[in-house]
């Protein structure tokens, strides 16, 4: 029985597979795997080498820790998405934080999302307005900085408004 107050704790399986979406989009760093591990079984999600991977240290050998990462959402048959695909969901969830004032315009600024293959116009528009860096943003972009920021979020806003990308995230 729930307690008066409390929320439940997230389904493990759901919340893995969306882990497993931002690990491929590079959103996740493999030294936090191991408290990831952690968090889905106390979620309730229990596979032998989640549980080995919630018990190993932040500081062990990356390639052990992708290794068991990976083994462990096979143990829990959840399929790795496509990297595009996460890349896309990476970028409609970074959308969503402008939007929310969780992010300024400026901490966008990245050469990590030219390379991202996107699909949609609301995708192209968005990416189209992200600058490698900031001080480069007239050059790139060929906006004032003023500008540029509202473009960015009216990107944004449309992106977050159009359909759904599709299962995998």
């Amino acid at each position: 029985m729930e307690t008066a107050g409390t929320t439940p704790e997230p389904d493990g399986r759901a919340f893995l597979k969306e882990v497993a979406c931002r690990y491929q989009a590079d959103e996740i760093q493999p030294k936090d795997l191991p408290m990831i591990a952690a968090e889905a079984l106390a979620a309730g999600l229990d596979t032998p080498t989640l549980c080995e991977l919630a018990g190993r240290p932040h500081t062990a050998d990356t390639r052990e820790i992708r290794e068991a990462f990976e083994q462990a959402l096979s143990e829990a048959g959840i399929e790795l998405p496509d990297p595009g695909l996460a890349r896309r969901h990476a970028l409609r969830r970074l959308a969503e934080r402008l939007v929310a004032g969780e992010v300024a315009p400026a901490g966008l600024a990245s050469d990590v999302w030219w390379e991202t293959e996107v699909e949609t116009a609301e995708e192209r528009s968005f990416v189209s307005l992200i600058p490698q860096c900031v001080c480069c943003l007239e050059y790139t972009t060929g906006l004032d900085q003023r500008t540029w920021a509202a473009e960015l979020h009216r990107a944004a806003l449309a992106l977050t408004a159009s359909p759904p990308i599709g299962p995998g995230c």
